[in-house]
């Protein structure tokens, strides 16, 4: 022991800082610091240390999220309402647009939305692995989404709507594991969307009016979403065959004011739940498949502002559900019973400047001579035996699967 303690005031003399010497359990404790606190320690000798062990207090899940709202606070360069002068101090849950709930407590969601925000998005958010909703509607932020997005396993809505991100479609939503409604739209993203989308179990997906472009994913009808808005983009393409096979949960899809081609598929019938069709503005062409008329509860249905051709058939025109249909600026050259009663109606039906002989607003006669996409067959397969919608999916997947490559 004699030994032990000349080591200990050797180390005293030779290490010009504050020492405190300490002795216990056939031990002697040397801890060593600067003036200001903090410092290392030296334990010489061996034995048990009966003294207290103190232990770290543990992170409340609050302190966890004080620290992840002040990393962003710091990444937000406006605040023109003064909505970040309530976030100071450590009751995070005291923050404008911060929402709490118990037992902890927790954040259990951020909306702020309106709040005309500008800035990014920061990783350190990734923490809040509590928030069920992030709205963000409404704001400036622009960059992207983190890739640590990916760790906020409670997530259920992200809105992040009329901003300005942009880049690539953010992958990171994909691997947010409970996500169900998914809303980008008013942005800049570009570029593909990848096929993974649709088969995420999202109920909302909101893509509308963004730089999205090339085609449409082959498996775009396996998305159990009841809503569907790629609107205002640069799709191109067809819209796949296989569309409405596998799914017939969708109530709303809305693909207009893209470059879309080709025919409108039969499998369309199969969304028996259907409410709004909306492919306007776009370049479409050949016949309406007579699937279309199994769309038992569609309200909107909207084909304006295309090349399709041929006639309007008495099953469209006489859905019971029907509010509004437009086939506007179209090549329909024939006009069914019930179409003719709907083009009387004030409101709601739209049947101008197509070929339809004896009415009035129509297409000049030369450009009705030459009918865009007159040749093409749509891969349909004409049938003596009368439409059964009940019946369509077999019959369906077998012309899918002939005409597949």
């Amino acid at each position: 022991m004699g030994m032990l303690w000349l080591l200990a005031f050797i180390l005293w003399q030779i290490i010009p800082t504050q020492a405190a010497i300490t002795v216990g359990g056939g031990g002697v404790g040397i801890n060593i610091g600067n003036a200001g606190g903090g410092g290392a320690g030296v334990w010489i000798g061996g034995g048990i240390n009966n003294g207290p062990t103190p232990s770290s207090p543990s992170v409340s899940k609050l302190t966890t999220a004080y620290t992840a709202l002040q990393a962003w606070k710091s990444a937000i360069t406006d605040d023109p309402l003064g909505i970040l002068k309530t976030w100071v101090g450590s009751d995070v849950c005291s923050y404008k647009g911060v929402f709490c709930a118990g037992p902890g407590p927790f954040v259990a969601g951020i909306d702020l939305n309106h709040a005309n925000l500008q800035g990014s998005l920061v990783k350190e958010l990734s923490v809040l692995t509590d928030i069920s909703i992030l709205h963000l509607n409404s704001n400036r932020f622009s960059g992207t989404v983190p890739d640590t997005f990916k760790d906020l396993s409670s997530l259920q809505e992200l809105d992040i709507s009329n901003n300005r991100f942009s880049g690539p479609f953010p992958a990171v939503t994909l691997y947010i594991p409970n996500l169900v409604y998914l809303d980008l739209r008013f942005n800049s993203f570009s570029g593909p969307v990848p096929e993974d989308l649709f088969n995420k179990r999202l109920d909302a997906i909101f893509l509308n009016n963004n730089q999205f472009e090339g085609e449409l994913p082959q498996n775009l009808g396996n998305s159990p979403a009841s809503v569907i808005n790629l609107a205002n983009n640069i799709f191109s393409g067809n819209i796949p065959a296989s569309f409405g096979i596998a799914s017939s949960k969708l109530k709303e899809i809305l693909l207009l004011n893209n470059q879309l081609t080709g025919c409108i598929p039969q499998g369309i019938g199969l969304f028996s739940e259907m409410q709004v069709f909306d492919v306007s503005h776009n370049s479409l062409m050949g016949h309406l498949p007579d699937t279309i008329s199994c769309l038992s509860d569609i309200e909107v249905l909207n084909l304006a502002h295309n090349k399709l051709s041929g006639v309007l058939p008495d099953l469209v025109c006489s859905l019971g559900s029907l509010m509004n249909l437009s086939v506007a600026y179209n090549f329909f050259s024939g006009f069914s019973q019930e179409c003719s009663k709907l083009s009387f109606r004030k409101g709601g039906f739209d049947f101008s400047l197509n070929c339809l002989p004896g009415r009035d607003m129509q297409r000049p006669q030369p450009e009705c001579l030459v009918i865009p996409g007159g040749g093409l067959s749509c891969l349909r397969i004409p049938s003596a035996r009368p439409l059964v919608c009940g019946a369509l999916l077999g019959n369906l997947e077998v012309n899918v699967t002939s005409t597949s490559p």
